[in-house]
């Protein structure tokens, strides 16, 4: 089970820190990549970022890139979201997402290649 948290509604050039904490069954928290989606109202849900199941590598879609920043802590079983500089296109419900760690590349991008997701938190973003 994936619980997210830490969304909120924050202004444009705000921060914010998203967390989420895996529980129960389907194996070691550090077996898993774990992922950030999120999904704008009447959009898809798209690819936020991902990070291995050590913390050792990331990728962070272009649109996020050097705003926001994925990590995770194994002995918390917790990943986390750290979003600077919002804008109000950042706007959506974030969800957090699990994938046994198989193979780091190709990058998995799309929803349907994670096993478990979280229920998600709402980010609103205010200009």
């Amino acid at each position: 089970q994936l619980q997210a948290s830490g969304g909120g509604l924050v202004q444009a050039g705000g921060s914010l820190r998203l967390s989420c904490i895996a529980s129960g069954g389907g194996g070691t928290f550090g077996s898993f990549y774990m992922a950030w989606f999120r999904q704008a109202p009447g959009k898809e849900r798209e690819f936020v970022a991902r990070i291995s199941q050590y913390g050792v590598s990331t990728h962070h879609a272009d649109s996020v890139k050097d705003r926001f920043t994925i990590s995770r802590d194994n002995a918390k079983n917790t990943v986390y979201l750290r979003m600077d500089s919002l804008k109000p296109e950042d706007t959506g419900v974030y969800y957090c997402a699990a994938e046994p760690a198989t193979s780091w590349l190709p990058i998995h991008d799309r929803p349907y290649e994670y096993d478990y997701w979280g229920q998600g938190t709402q980010v609103t973003v205010s200009s």
